[in-house]
């Protein structure tokens, strides 16, 4: 992306710039590893099994991708040729879906222009604006007027008013969120524009390639042609996901050669190495880290939702918490900055990197409680939802029939989009964490993550004293009526 010339708390509390660092030895400096052999250099266990499955994951990624393509062209073939002889338009059918797919293009590069401009504005606005936007999705589906539409966008509305309810409960962590980003993302590497680009292209191209296999599919409608549609949208999410984390491992690896030894690497050069090397294991951590995340998710929302008054509950509750603890360390998104810095495994690079962590008193709460991701994902629904209103209304006025469909692949498209186009952010922020655990005095980093650190430990403290108090409270009160 373009190289900021200003950047308000960046300038105030720290520059990232490359300075002249004292000699290291040969194997401490990733970069070293970049201009002597064209890759990471790997590490010593990595094990036969390892290898194998990196293999076997990159070779599914490229025989789903061959597959995928041929069942697309056959399709699109096939609704070429049936069109005229079922109630399917291609001329009405088409046009909304790509231009949204266009959309959906321009609002990720005007999205990533705020954040440039006005990083903190950029992340205040996202958790207003896409509550905003979704409700609207939600309202334009109602109107369509079936039943089956009507549900859907309501669960849209819902979807909007949790957004609402999540920013206001996190509104105490903007100003930290601010500057975490704005230090991380101040100097981003060479040619990081080239790269960011170059994704968006492809996430785009492939997604209009893929419209034209589920308009095909359309044309005729039968069983066998949505489990064909359901396919192909799997494949969509899977390709979208791994091309997001290729571009994450390429920029972390450049932006952690600068955090952690004061050095400059070209992002473009990253990407290709990344795209030679490490797509195995970039597949195996895009297949289980959107598992984790749920998985984990799920058990946070159990913990809250138990509470503490009912010693079932909370054992159950503790036990959840465990299993979490140990999934995290299995498989988290962290892990991509060791597999591009240093190639290893993506399961053995998350738990370096997590037990790096939790060696870092009150770093792991910190990291646990960072809105980064929040923050691209709520930027990556605004883009969908703009998407989806865009081909929404314009298939709402001209044909109603296919007004739901429509609405849904746009969002679809728009979002996974959305996502590719930020993955640089979060690139930077994961390389920034994870650095400043490997050395936290390290003259390059600034006060921003103890002083947070400290903050959370004293908010921490305050609540549990407060919970100690009222439970003396009960007991006295449980006494005295006894």
């Amino acid at each position: 992306m373009p190289t900021p010339t200003s950047n308000g708390h960046a300038s105030r509390l720290q520059i990232q710039e490359p300075r002249t660092m004292s000699p290291l030895p040969p194997s401490s400096s990733p970069i070293a590893f970049k201009e002597q052999q064209g890759r990471p250099p790997p590490t010593a266990h990595q094990t036969i099994a390892g290898k194998l499955f990196r293999n076997l994951f990159k070779g599914l990624l490229f025989s789903q991708l061959t597959l995928i393509s041929l069942l697309v062209i056959v399709l699109t073939i096939r609704g070429l040729i049936s069109a005229s002889s079922h109630h399917f338009h291609p001329k009405k059918w088409y046009p909304p879906l790509l231009a949204s797919v266009a959309v959906s293009g321009v609002a990720s590069l005007a999205w990533q222009c705020i954040f440039i401009y006005n990083p903190s504005r950029a992340v205040r606005a996202t958790f207003w604006l896409s509550p905003i936007l979704t409700c609207s999705v939600g309202i334009l589906l109602v109107l369509i007027g079936s039943a089956v539409d009507a549900g859907i966008g309501s669960v849209f509305v819902l979807f909007a008013i949790t957004q609402s309810l999540y920013g206001c409960w996190i509104t105490t962590r903007f100003e930290y969120t601010d500057k975490i980003l704005s230090l991380a993302t101040a100097f981003p590497p060479a040619r990081t524009r080239e790269v960011v680009c170059l994704s968006i292209t492809v996430s785009l191209v492939y997604s209009g390639f893929l419209l034209t296999g589920i308009g095909g599919a359309t044309s005729t409608r039968t069983s066998l042609d949505l489990l064909f549609i359901s396919v192909i949208l799997i494949s969509l999410a899977c390709t979208m996901q791994v091309l997001k984390n290729v571009q994450q491992v390429a920029i972390s690896r450049a932006r952690y050669v600068n955090f952690a030894h004061g050095e400059e690497m070209d992002a473009w050069d990253a990407f290709r190495i990344t795209m030679k090397h490490l797509v195995g294991s970039i597949c195996i951590g895009s297949t289980l880290v959107p598992i984790v995340v749920f998985i984990r998710g799920s058990i946070r929302s159990v913990n809250l939702m138990s509470g503490s008054s009912d010693e079932v509950m909370y054992s159950g509750a503790d036990c959840f918490s465990s299993i979490a603890n140990k999934l995290i360390t299995l498989g988290n998104r962290w892990g991509f900055v060791h597999v591009g810095t240093y190639d290893k495994g993506f399961v053995e690079a998350s738990s370096d990197t997590w037990n790096k962590f939790r060696s870092t008193s009150g770093l792991e709460k910190l990291i646990d409680s960072d809105l980064t991701s929040s923050f691209c994902f709520l930027s990556a629904v605004s883009v969908g939802a703009v998407s989806s209103l865009t081909a929404g209304i314009w298939m709402l006025l001209i044909h109603k029939d296919y007004a739901l469909e429509v609405t849904l692949y746009a969002f679809m498209i728009g979002y996974f989009v959305g996502r590719v186009a930020l993955a640089w952010v979060q690139a930077c922020v994961l390389a920034y964490y994870v650095a400043y655990s490997e050395d936290p005095h390290s003259v390059r980093f600034d006060g921003t993550i103890p002083h947070r650190i400290q903050r959370l430990q004293m908010l921490s403290a305050h609540r549990d004293n407060r919970e100690l108090e009222m439970g003396r409270e009960r007991e006295e009160d449980t006494y005295n009526n006894c």
